[in-house]
């Protein structure tokens, strides 16, 4: 009897590893960068699983930019700083082991444009910048479609700067 239970158990678990879902899965950029633009503190969260759970090479790059995304929407000021700190060591220690990554230039961008300057989180905008003109047209599609929507809104960057 307790033999049955034991191998129907085996048999239970072995089919809930085979047909459940792999923990380290691909980084789904678009969903990332929909993430991002709307700046919702839950999908950001739980995009955060997802960055953390990633199999992705660049999953430390993407994962310090959602934490100084996230730094934006929580509302006290301790927790603000505590994110914002925390994602920008992150993401500098990525973009420090990856410098030709132009992805990585883009987010920086984004994210010097829009930090207070009290973190003093801009020296790169402008290297920043001619990165991404200058390695816009070999980017991923995806990749694309974020900087061309990114420029809508955008301080120092423009639709025309790209073509």
């Amino acid at each position: 009897m307790k033999t049955r239970i034991i191998f129907a158990l085996l048999l239970l678990l072995t089919g809930t590893v085979v047909l459940g879902k792999n923990p380290q899965q691909k980084l789904d950029k678009a969903a990332f960068y929909a993430v991002m633009d709307r700046g919702n503190l839950e999908e950001v969260n739980n995009e955060l699983d997802v960055v953390t759970a990633s199999s992705s090479p660049e999953k430390d790059g993407f994962e310090g930019a959602l934490l100084m995304r996230k730094a934006g929407l929580v509302k006290l000021p301790a927790q603000k700083l505590k994110f914002f700190k925390a994602g920008r060591v992150k993401f500098d220690t990525a973009i420090a082991a990856d410098k030709d990554n132009a992805e990585y230039h883009f987010l920086r961008f984004a994210i010097q444009e829009h930090a207070p300057k009290i973190v003093k989180y801009n020296k790169d905008i402008e290297a920043d910048r001619k990165i991404i003109i200058a390695a816009y047209k070999n980017l991923s599609p995806v990749v694309q479609h974020a900087i061309m929507d990114y420029t809508k809104n955008a301080k120092t960057l423009h639709a025309t700067d790209l073509n």
